[in-house]
């Protein structure tokens, strides 16, 4: 049972006829009618079980976008279903109205729906549905819930698909599809043509030369159908927050980024996000259907609190990827977790593939290393440059081993990863 402010109100009008009759009787008869009142409105309510709910709609949406979800309701009762719905959901999916006003005639249907513009990545479910059907008099009713279970996967927002087709002009240029070529090693043979400043020596093709007034350089397109496996580093280095959003958002945009292009480039792709186990991972899919799934395994993906550990990481690597293929490890360059987890187990990885390791700066050290207007300034820049020096140091070993290092601000990390990724295509390295 569940009573409204009418309910109340007529409690409260109880008061006119004890101040013209006061006494106990004129309460107790007061009293009686707001009971009766509240009993009649109860037995006329429609039972909250003979609704049959169910819901259609969205299934995900990108963060950035807005969902509908559709509420069914039928009324398998001979009565009027009049009252009041909450369709309750997480608050961060959102949601919008929160309550519906209820009217549905006997053996009809009615559909709400409820619009979701979540805040955050990942699965978005509604908790109960909480009906309250008032009787005739609207002064009580009957109340009860229902499970009607729903979700709706919230994707990244993929902010840096706006970089795409610039790097897709690029790659054309690289694959021979445009007017230019692509000078120096590759893998796949071309054309010939003449010599021009600039061009590797070791291009050069001496029969051709033999026969010609000119020096002749063989051209090469970069090769397709190479491997490509996106690491995403998920243990704590990724929860730190870098302006708005953490460093792991600003990984998964670039991912997508990365994926989208090499696809498109022919390239197969695979993913895996990993911590001390693995969170995620995407392997042996066509390159239609890569990118569609990749931002279905990313989007659940949230920062675990603990230690990476390299070791394992490499080893996932390595029992993934047979062939030769193109390593992009999404994880931070601070000094301490690089020493202690992948450093001493990088050689394995380096000797088998080509590696790249992506991490995004925050451009808040920046700032703080140029400050100079106070004593706190000072300090603070004292420990900003001390920072920015380690990262380089170790970004300097990383390259003596071996390794790409990538890192940049989050406005320009993700095209900064493409960008390598297309160096390394137009040399002829993967």
């Amino acid at each position: 049972m569940a009573l409204t402010g009418r309910a109340a109100l007529l409690a409260l009008l109880g008061v006119l006829p004890v101040a013209v009759a006061p006494s106990w009787a004129t309460v107790l008869v007061w009293a009686l009618v707001v009971v009766a009142a509240v009993a009649v409105d109860v037995a006329r309510a429609a039972p909250v079980s003979s609704l049959r709910l169910t819901r259609s709609g969205a299934t995900s949406c990108r963060l950035d976008d807005t969902a509908e979800v559709r509420l069914a309701v039928v009324n398998g009762s001979s009565r009027r279903a009049r009252g009041v719905l909450r369709d309750a959901w997480t608050p961060s999916a959102g949601a919008s109205p929160r309550t519906h006003a209820l009217d549905v005639p006997p053996g009809e249907r009615r559909v709400l729906t409820t619009v979701l513009r979540p805040v955050r990545r990942g699965d978005r479910r509604p908790d109960r549905v909480t009906v309250r059907l008032l009787g005739p008099l609207g002064v009580a009713g009957r109340q009860g819930r229902h499970e009607v279970p729903w979700r709706v996967r919230v994707q990244p927002p993929f902010r840096s698909r706006r970089f795409l087709p610039e790097r897709l002009s690029q790659l054309r240029q690289l694959d021979g599809a445009v007017a230019l070529r692509t000078r120096g090693q590759g893998t796949e043979f071309d054309a010939l043509r003449e010599y021009v400043p600039g061009d590797d020596v070791r291009s050069i093709d001496w029969r051709a030369t033999a026969r010609s007034t000119s020096v002749v350089v063989r051209t090469w397109r970069p090769e397709r159908d190479r491997s490509v496996l996106v690491v995403l580093d998920t243990s704590r280095t990724s929860a730190g927050r870098v302006g708005d959003e953490p460093r792991l958002d600003a990984a998964l945009d670039a991912a997508l980024l990365l994926t989208a292009l090499a696809a498109r480039a022919g390239d197969r792709v695979d993913l895996l996000a990993y911590d001390r186990q693995v969170r995620a991972a995407v392997e042996a899919v066509g390159r239609e259907d890569v990118l569609p799934r990749v931002v279905d395994a990313v989007a659940t993906l949230e920062p675990a609190l603990v230690e990476a550990d390299g070791r394992g990481l490499v080893g996932e690597v390595l029992r993934r990827t047979r062939r030769r293929s193109l390593v992009v490890l999404f994880t931070s360059l601070d000094p301490a977790p690089l020493q202690e987890g992948l450093l001493p187990v990088l050689s394995s990885l380096t000797s088998r593939h080509v590696v790249v390791l992506a991490s995004v700066a925050d451009p808040r050290v920046e700032e703080l290393a140029a400050g100079r207007g106070s004593a706190e300034a000072v300090y603070a820049a004292a420990a900003a440059e001390r920072a920015r020096t380690e990262r380089r140091q170790v970004a300097a070993l990383l390259r003596r081993r071996g390794v790409e290092v990538v890192e940049a601000p989050p406005a320009s990390f993700a095209p900064a990863v493409s960008d390598a990724y297309l160096a390394l295509k137009a040399a002829g390295r993967l």
